[in-house]
Order: structure tokens, then sequence, then C-alpha cells
């Protein structure tokens, strides 16, 4: 359902139009395609012409069978041209699609085509990221398999997506969840296994007590399993890991390469990996309270300058020392078990109440033997990073202020910002995190931090504790070893078999794919894969004994870290083909979502290297160029009743410059809200389907890419997309209504032009050398205006050959066809129905798909006239228009001619004329 509103000012009247999307393309679409019945809609012109509307309806599947027909989005690994390999992040089958599918396919679609056009040997594939636990939940709560949703759903999308006239080669299509992927993908495991880049060891998770699972840290919503409610436990189990933190080092040198990447996205790699270097300062326990091995603690920070404003060292509750302490306090046990019902997520510890427990224990200041330091367990504290200890300088950090205030720890600043007073320097809520100076810290006073942190870390490196310096520089990371192992049923099974025995033992590559089971229930909490009656009951294959397979499966974001590989030979029998790998690797043009920035990006960059060190690929850097589109938004509207409330159930109207809002149905007033990103939580969603069955694919996308700068937020309206279908008419009509004022297809160029059909050659030239520029740096809203630009030329262009009769100027009507050409061939990338239905018009024989980009004349980029502004005594007085060509004599005397310029002398003498060359002149008198 959808709602239009009209108003006519002469009678001041608005009606309502609610229509369903059958009726809406009854309504509309003789406006902006054909009647519903493909009867052709006349339409006189100005010469008495009549033209048929374009019909999308019929012309898009007719054009899109005539590709497929002809294969040419297929790619050849043999063939032999410049390879471009532009790839967007595949989708989740959800369902359907939604607009910022659209978007995204769009893009990367005019990317492809364009390359294409430019002789490339083009790879454009597409896929389906199938597994995750959606599909588990789909499962329970609408009593069908994960692999029935899942496949049909893809069915949907594909069906959607090709509808969209995307040049994929769909014989490259794969699925994450088909065992002709995940085999391979198991093959790999198996290989980074021997090459020493999994790990199995205990790790800390959010355990959801109720499902029985692993939740990840964005699972866990105030402290509760985001589908259970159940408070969440932290939970030490012994889980599978690859080995990212290996490569830490070079994961960040190497992002200084990826010089076509967001600097925003290579930041946010840089910040999550988070190398920082500081120091290991060991700290002597004064008394180790009977706690027999423990004669000191050890602190990684990155601010030693800050060591004279300490009040308290805190550990984290899993601390060796924390938990030795609690087997002889309860009350400790007690609190520690508290701790972890907290989430093991950073955010979720930033944002928690600081909460301490003191231990009784005390330690010796490393810098003022005379001071020694209260021992807390900090709620605040992960034993993941650093060593699970920190020194509280509550003075220049916020959670350690937050901590000091809450148990009356002393607060003592001691850097000092610049131009403060240290006499009247005082911290209150908020901790001072800047640079300055020293102060209150003896030896300290007065250096800036830098100088600071290198004379603490000379006097530790100076003391000895226990045998060895009281300090050591050290570079710290924040990464830690990917953790891959979940407790769930629909994703990639781990291959190994474990033996009491024996071991973890890899399954024998020859039994390979370690496949799902089908006959799986859902009906209890818990991993499926635990409480099938066979599937797990194995033999080992070291010993041949009773064992049991891993019933963990793989993270998804495993299935995703090597996709874009397995597209360069998908139906290959082994996860590569080495050759293929390293004449298509890297992906030349990823296009995705800034969500992904991190976690997919980082994992695709380790997971690529885990290949070249196994033998598999030869590079390291899987997407040399990488780009982020915004997102699609819409206004969000709620009734009376705070609910919200689909667009298509909305009218919209608007008097003496004010919107109003009603419900389509009632009437009833609804609250127009801020515009948000498309959300079915929301309602403020638009199917695309519904829009390509009314407008046509080629409207959607035009709207897409011209409505703003592609890495922007895009603004769904009806306006918009209703513009988008008014262009499509127009530039149909242009083709068409051409006619006899063409040369003929293939007539031999004019040995001279009027000046007419050469202003018309430059403008087509200018826009050529244009779009073709701004589709190579993805600024296709730019290249959009430059195509209107180009219709407004060429309009005028045929108006005036009209003018001239039955007979216009043969080279002008050379010059038409020549501009008409280059028009289809530039929206080609972009609306390629369209295109290809006006190359036929135009008399072509082939497709506009096969056809190659048009070659831009250089001596037509020549601009016959510049424009420069013109100063008098450093302030600009006028512009002067003159031949390109003309040197400063002429330049100069144009300019003092000028009469602002006469004026601006005042009968003052010139002293000089300063020209800069292509830019400005500047009078002084």
């Amino acid at each position: 359902m959808a709602q239009f509103t009209r108003t006519d000012g002469s009678r001041n009247e608005t009606r309502v139009f609610s229509l369903t999307a059958q009726e809406l393309h009854a309504k509309v679409a003789p406006i902006f395609l054909a009647a519903p019945s493909g009867a052709p809609i006349k339409r006189e012109t100005a010469n008495s012409m009549t033209t048929e509307r374009y019909n999308a309806r019929e012309a898009e599947p007719k054009w899109r069978a005539a590709w497929d027909e002809r294969g040419i989005f297929k790619t050849d690994n043999a063939d032999a041209r410049p390879k471009y390999y532009v790839l967007e992040m595949f989708p989740y089958p959800s369902g359907r699609i939604h607009m910022g599918h659209v978007r995204n396919y769009a893009m990367g679609d005019v990317v492809a085509r364009y390359k294409r056009a430019r002789g490339f040997s083009v790879l454009h594939p597409m896929g389906w990221d199938a597994f995750g636990l959606p599909a588990e939940n789909a499962a329970m709560a609408n009593k069908v398999h994960p692999k029935g949703w899942t496949y049909d759903n893809i069915a949907t999308m594909r069906g959607q997506l090709q509808s969209m006239g995307l040049s994929i080669d769909w014989s490259r299509e794969i699925a994450t969840c088909d065992p002709e992927y995940y085999q391979h993908q198991q093959k790999l495991f198996l290989d980074f296994l021997k090459a020493g880049l999994v790990d199995r060891k205990k790790s800390k998770v959010n355990w959801d007590p109720v499902d029985q699972t692993v939740l990840a840290n964005e699972q866990v919503i105030d402290g509760r399993g985001w589908r259970s409610g159940a408070e969440v436990e932290q939970r030490e189990l012994t889980q599978w890991f690859f080995r990212i933190t290996d490569f830490a080092d070079e994961l960040i040198s190497a992002l200084d390469t990826l010089d076509r990447w967001p600097e925003k996205v290579r930041t946010m790699q840089r910040n999550w990996i988070g190398r920082s270097e500081g120091m290991l300062v060991r700290f002597a326990l004064e008394s180790n309270g009977g706690l027999s091995g423990f004669d000191e603690i050890e602190v990684y920070t990155t601010r030693p300058d800050t060591l004279f404003g300490a009040s308290f060292i805190g550990i984290a509750p899993d601390h060796p020392l924390a938990l030795a302490a609690a087997e002889k306090d309860e009350k400790l046990a007690a609190f520690a078990e508290e701790c972890r019902k907290t989430g093991t997520s950073v955010a979720a510890i930033e944002t928690a109440e600081k909460q301490g427990y003191d231990t009784g224990l005390i330690v010796r200041h490393p810098l003022d033997p005379g001071r020694t330091l209260p021992v807390y367990v900090a709620n605040f504290i992960l034993m993941d990073y650093g060593t699970g200890a920190i020194f509280g300088c509550p003075a220049h950090d916020q959670r350690d202020l937050d901590f000091a205030r809450k148990y009356a720890l002393s607060v003592t600043p001691v850097v000092l910002p610049e131009g403060a007073d240290s006499a009247s320097f005082a911290v209150g809520d908020t901790a001072f995190d800047g640079d300055g100076r020293l102060v209150n810290s003896q030896f300290l006073d007065g250096l800036t931090v830098p100088e600071a942190k290198e004379a603490v870390a000379r006097k530790l490196e100076s003391q000895q504790i226990g045998g060895r310096p009281q300090g050591e520089r050290k570079v710290n990371v924040r990464l830690r070893d990917w953790g891959i192992s979940r407790q769930r049923y629909w994703g990639c099974p781990i291959p190994i078999i474990h033996c009491e025995a024996c071991g973890s033992q890899p399954v024998p590559e020859d039994q390979l794919p370690v496949r799902l089971p089908e006959d799986v229930t859902f009906d209890r909490p818990g991993n499926p894969l635990d409480h099938h009656p066979t599937w797990k009951n194995v033999s080992c294959p070291a010993c041949g004994a009773p064992a049991r397979r891993e019933t963990d499966t793989m993270d998804t974001f495993v299935d995703s870290s090597w996709y874009f590989i397995r597209f360069t030979a998908p139906d290959a029998a082994t996860p590569t083909i080495r050759s293929v790998v390293d004449r298509w690797m890297p992906v030349d043009q990823y296009i995705g979502g800034i969500e992904h920035a991190v976690l997919h990006l980082l994992y695709s960059r380790f997971f690529t290297r885990a290949m070249k060190a196994t033998g598999h690929a030869g590079l390291d850097e899987p997407f040399a160029g990488l780009f982020t589109q915004g997102m699609v938004v819409h206004e969000t509207y709620k009734d009376a009743g705070g609910q919200w409330t689909a667009p298509a159930d909305v009218v919209v109207t608007e008097a003496d410059g004010k919107r109003q809002a009603a419900h389509a149905r009632t009437g009833a007033p609804i609250v127009i809200g801020p515009i948000e990103k498309m959300s079915k939580s929301k309602k403020n969603t638009v199917d695309p389907t519904d829009i390509i069955e009314t407008y046509g694919a080629d409207t959607a996308r035009w709207f897409m890419l011209s409505d703003s700068p592609p890495e922007r937020d895009v603004i769904w309206t009806e306006a918009g997309v209703e513009g988008a279908g008014r262009f499509v008419q127009r530039v149909w009509r242009l083709v068409t209504e051409a006619g006899g004022l063409l040369a003929v297809t293939g007539a031999d160029r004019p040995s001279s032009f009027s000046s007419e059909a050469t202003d018309l050659r430059r403008a087509t030239h200018r826009a050529l050398a244009a779009v073709g520029e701004n589709i190579e740096g993805l600024r296709f809203n730019v290249a959009v205006a430059r195509i209107y630009e180009l219709v407004n030329t060429l309009s005028g262009a045929l108006a005036s050959a009209r003018q001239q009769g039955t007979s216009p100027d043969p080279a002008l009507s050379w010059a038409l066809r020549e501009a008409l050409e280059i028009l289809v061939r530039l929206l080609a990338p972009m609306m390629p129905h369209l295109a290809e239905a006006c190359w036929a018009e135009l008399g072509q024989t082939g497709l506009v798909a096969e056809a190659a980009w048009p070659e831009v004349e250089p001596a037509l980029l020549v601009a016959d006239t510049i424009t420069l502004p013109v100063q008098v005594n450093g302030k600009k007085r006028d512009e002067l228009v003159i031949a390109a060509n003309a040197d400063n004599a002429a330049i100069e005397a144009a300019a003092l001619g000028l009469d602002a310029v006469v004026k601006a002398i005042e009968g003052r003498p010139v002293r000089k004329v300063i020209i800069v060359p292509q830019r400005i002149i500047n009078v002084v008198a």
C-alpha cells in the first residue's frame, strides 16, 4: 500500500490516493512507464511525432534474457585481458532484500559494467553468508529446519537481485552452508592446525544458563541473554582459537599500505588491535597474606609518568592472586562470582558500576619506598587485557577516579595542564587526561609527559626486585586470539575427534566434509549436536577406540573470511587453485557497510595471511580498494499510542509550509519522527520489489546513485524516485524523437564542423571524460549530475536541429548521433535496461553491455576561453573572460580596460600588474 497527494493550487484542494502496488502501477505507470496491459501509450510532440513511452515492465526482463542467452557476464579464468575484481559484501539470506542491498549492489554493478566496457576481464560474483543463529531461531519459532528456511530465502533473494539487472556471474554462486563450500573450510582449519595457527585453550565466555550456549558480547543486553533473558554468567570453557595475535604487528603496519581504504576504517582497525608502548612494572607485596608463591604484582601501563599519582592496585577477579585469596575469604569469593555475571565485552565492563573488594594486601610503591598502596579486586579489570592488574591513578583516568571516589581513596594530580596554577589545580568529577607537565612527582617535577616516561623507564630499569629489573619497556596489543567455537548447530562443523587415549585428533582429509546431520530437533535448550543420538559417536582415527566428534561449530566470521578467494575457482576440488588465486586476488574494489569495518575485515586480512602461510594463496592483503557506502534512511512515524507505523500506511500532506501526517485508512493523526536507518523494528522500510515492479529497476538504481554522495546516507523519498522515473522517460523521448535528425549509423565523420556542432561535441566529450573519472573515483552522484547536464545540452541541440527543417546541418546530425550514442553508453552502467533499449532504437545491432567505452578526443577538452578573477590592490573587482591562449600583454590590456577596474583605480598610476597564469590577475595601483 502506498499513498500519494496531489495539490491543485487553483482550487486550493489536496487529494489523497491510497493504492496497493497493483493499483499504483495501473495509476502511475502511464506517467512513467506504460499501461499495465502493455498497450503502447502515444504522446504528441512539438513536431507532431508520436512516441511510445518506455515500458520498463516489458523491457527489463527482455534485456536480462538477452544477457543471459549470450552469457556475457560469465568470467573465463583463461581470459588474457587485464583483470578487475569487484565485489560487494555478500548478504545474509534473511528473507528479502532491502533498499540497502539495492544501493550496495547498484554501486558495485556500475563499477563492474564500466570496467568491462574499458576492456577488463571482470570478476563480479555473488554468494550467501548462510550459516548463523537467525536460522536456528527461525527453526524454533516456525517449526522448520534451518536448511529449508535458508535455501528458501536464498531463492527469493536471488530472484530479487536478478531483477535489478546486476552483471553478476551467477555460475560462481556459493552458499557457505553448502557442504561443497564448508568441506574446504574444514580443510583450511586442518592446514592451519598443522601450521601452528590453531590453539585449543580455556577462555572466559558469556554463558547463557537457560539456552546453554555461549553468547557474543553483542548478545548480552543489560547483563542478560538477548533471547532467554537469563542472567549471563562468565564461564571458563575450552575453546578453539585462531592465533591472529601472531600477525598483530603486521596487521597494523600493513594498514599504511592500504591507501585506497577510508582512513576512518584504518583508524578503527588500529584502535581495535591496540598496539601500545609502555612498561611492565613490578610492585613488591609488603605482605602476601600467607599466600605462598606471591611476592609481587606485575602491572602493564602506558602511563608510567603518573606513578606518583597512584592510590591503589586493582586486579581482575580471575587474577591468580585473587583466586588464591578467595580460597581463604568467602566474601571475596562471593564478590568475584558476582563480577562474573557481567559480560566480557569492554563496553559491558566500562558501563558497569565500579565495584571493588579490599583484599587487605598492600604493595610497596616502586618509586617511593616509603609509600604503600592497597590491593583491590575490581570488576572493571579483565585478565584478557595486559597482566590483569593496574595501578589506579584517579586524577588522570576516569575509571580510576570513579573507583577512588566510591572507596574514599586519595586523588593526587601529577600532570598539570599548561598554564594552570599548581597551588589551585584540583580534579573534580572529571579526570584530566590531557598533556602538561609533571607536579607532585619528586624527581619528575617540571618534565613533560614524554620526558617523564623516559625518566621513569630509566629509573625502574636500574632498580632490582627479586633479581630482575623493577620495570621493563614492553609493547602490548589489545587484540586477543580469535575464539571460533560456537555451541550451535547451524554452522561449519569443526573437523576434530576427541579420544580419551589419543586426545584431539584431526578428521582424516578423505572423510571431509564432516556434514551436519539433518535429523536434529530444537525442542530443548543447548546445541542440538550435543544431544543427537548418533552423530557425535565415532571411532578414533588414531587408535580405533570409541570417541566423539567436536560438537562446537565455527564462528560464522570464518565463513566470510575467505569466500572472496573461493569465488576465483568455486568448483575446484581443493580450497583454491593457487595460480587462479594469484591471478584474481586481491579484490580490486570491495564495497560494503561501515559496520564491518573491524571484525570482518580484520579476520579476512588474517585469514589471507594464514592461507599464504599454508600455501593456498600468495598474497597478504585481500582488498586493494575498500569503499564503505552510507545507509538508506527514511522518516519514521508513530501513532497516538506510540506504535511504529509503516510509510505505506501514512499520508503526508503539506500546507502553508507545514507537513502533517495521518493514517491512510483511519485518518488518525500520525507523528512524523526523525529520519533513521530503514529497519523492520521501526517499520520505516520500503520494499524494493514494489519499487521495481512499479517504476522499474533502472529507476531505483538511478535514484540510489544520484541522490547523495555514496559514502553518505541517502534519504528515500517518493518525490526522489518519481523524479528518477521522469528522467527515464525523458531519455527515452530524447532518443526516440531524434528520428530523421540523426546521421545514419556508421556514417563517415564530416571533414569539418559548424560552431554549433563543435559546441555539442565539446560538451559531449567533456561529459564523457568527467563521467569516466567520477566512476573511477566512485563519485556516482557527480557522474549522474554530468549526465543530466549532457541531456540538457542534447535537448537544446535537437531543438535547434528541428528548427532547421527536414535537412539539418549534416555535421550537426553527425554530432547528434555521436552525442546520443555516447550518452547511452554513459547510462549503460547505471541504467542498463534503458540503455539497451535506446541502443537498439539508435539502430545498433549488438548489445550495449558488450560495447566498448567511448574514447575521449583530447582536443575537445581544451577550453577556448578562460575566466580569470581580477583584483585591484588585493580586492576582487571583476572577472575577465579571454582566449585561453592569450599572452600576458593581451591579458593585462584587457584587464585594465574593464570598467570596474578603471573605477577602482580612481586615476592613480598602475604600478604593476601581477598575472598568475590560469588563476588570477592583481592590479597594484
